[in-house]
């Protein structure tokens, strides 16, 4: 009997044509640059605001459910490195209608945070430049980031490595400053791990308040799925992957707890707000001279990052879907260097939206974006557990070849992971904040549905 891997690398084959020839040192920065970004350096005092000091268990719970899904993940991407990715093992392993759903939503929910990231460099601009015209930098630096992206992938993989490593020098920097702030804050000051409950106790929200804050928790983890989706341009995948999978994820931990606790012990958590970065808030408490200037660059570097790996990504994606005869032919053709060109102009759409809705409606435009974005991301994850589920059951009933990476708990924590999903999914509509999110994110997967079953119920591929 054929096994799953054999009928599986006709998807692989009609991928081929991408060169691979990323590293596993860029693999992981990819991975990080995803994560890192506004989630940390501007999201987080969101979260604060809801939960308190409390937030340190709701990034952990976050931690959790985003280990699981690397875990995951990695188990079928070791098996089957392909830029497809979790959308083609989806339809492998799921069904087509799956496979097809978990690509578009996560094109468009990557599409629309495209647009939501070039917004914000547009403002962060205005520091340096005031009354500067937004759609000026929109249109410098999209411009910029669609070259590094056109030309090749090894391009593309090393602005983003020197970005990632940015980013990474500032976070380390700032928790090697904090540490030594509070470590040397006097008893009787206001600086210490005594503020975790002098205003108002550990819990000041309630347990609520606590879960609520996982949502902005998963917003901040959210992309370190793109690392799988990069490894269909790995030079090694098997080794690339593990190793990326493996560094990206103990990073991501650390920096994102650590910088937290560090936060909440120099600063009361009722002086965050989402007005201004909690970095920004504790290199004003500390008088570090030149902090908002050097924060704004950091901050312009981390979007910068992230939207250069969501063009990478949302292209990647597309081309994907065009190999599989669910978009047009011409997405699925590469240039000379090995990069889907007409993938990525179609992708640039956000961009595009962006900068007419940041003219035309400045505030609902970026609420709505984000929404739809979300939701798109957050039932990408759900079907990754989904998916891995019915994975492995299938690989074991036909008796593969030992798997290379193995998720460890099977069944238990690939369901335990599924279910988090869904409970964050279903809370988000039981607040003001996130009631968007599935109150537009339903209606699309619908919209998306019907198209499915009207025109691709009977792909040409896969």
């Amino acid at each position: 009997m054929q096994h799953s891997s054999d009928h599986f690398q006709g998807i692989v084959d009609q991928e081929k044509g991408l060169q691979r020839s990323l590293s596993s040192a860029q693999m992981s920065m990819i991975a990080i640059g995803g994560a890192i970004g506004t989630g940390l350096f501007l999201g987080s005092g969101f979260a604060i605001g809801f939960a308190g000091p409390s937030v340190l268990i709701s990034y952990a719970v976050g931690a959790v459910i985003a280990l699981l899904l690397m875990g995951c993940l990695a188990e079928m991407t070791v098996a089957h490195p392909t830029s497809g990715s979790f959308g083609a093992y989806a339809g492998y392993y799921v069904s087509p209608w799956a496979g097809f759903m978990v690509r578009y939503a996560y094109w468009a929910s990557i599409v629309l945070a495209v647009g939501t990231e070039v917004t914000a460099v547009a403002l962060y601009m205005q520091y340096w430049f005031p009354g500067s015209p937004a759609w000026l930098w929109i249109v410098l630096f999209s411009g910029a980031l669609i070259v590094v992206n056109a030309l090749s992938v090894n391009i593309f993989g090393f602005i983003e490595y020197w970005f990632s490593m940015i980013k990474i020098v500032a976070i380390v920097g700032f928790i090697l400053l904090g540490a030594y702030i509070v470590y040397g804050a006097p008893v009787d000051g206001p600086i210490g791990f005594k503020n975790y409950v002098a205003h108002g106790g550990f819990f000041p929200k309630g347990y609520w308040g606590t879960w609520v804050a996982v949502i902005v928790s998963i917003f901040s983890y959210l992309s370190i799925e793109m690392i799988a989706v990069a490894a269909g341009e790995a030079k090694e995948p098997e080794k690339a992957i593990t190793h990326a999978f493996r560094a990206a994820m103990f990073r991501l931990v650390i920096f994102y707890l650590l910088t937290l606790a560090l936060m909440l012990a120099i600063l009361p958590w009722s002086s965050a707000g989402t007005d201004k970065s909690p970095f920004v808030l504790v290199m004003e408490a500390i008088h570090v001279a030149g902090a908002p200037g050097i924060i704004n660059f950091v901050v312009l570097i981390a979007a910068l990052s992230a939207m250069n790996s969501q063009l990478y990504i949302t292209t990647r994606m597309m081309f994907s879907l065009s190999r599989a005869g669910y978009a047009s032919p011409q997405f699925g053709k590469v240039s000379k260097r090995g990069v889907p060109v007409r993938a990525l102009g179609l992708s640039c759409i956000g961009i595009a939206i962006a900068t007419a809705l940041s003219v035309l409606y400045p505030k609902a435009s970026f609420t709505l974006m984000m929404s739809v974005s979300m939701f798109g991301a957050m039932f990408t994850w759900l079907m990754i557990f989904v998916t891995h589920f019915c994975f492995r059951r299938r690989w074991s009933k036909e008796g593969g070849r030992p798997l290379a990476f193995r998720m460890w708990g099977f069944p238990g924590l690939t369901l335990l992971g599924a279910l988090l999903m869904v409970a964050i999914m279903v809370t988000t509509y039981f607040t003001d904040e996130f009631k968007a999110t599935l109150l537009s994110g339903i209606p699309f997967v619908a919209l998306l549905s019907v198209i499915y079953f009207i025109w691709y119920r009977k792909p040409v591929k896969l």
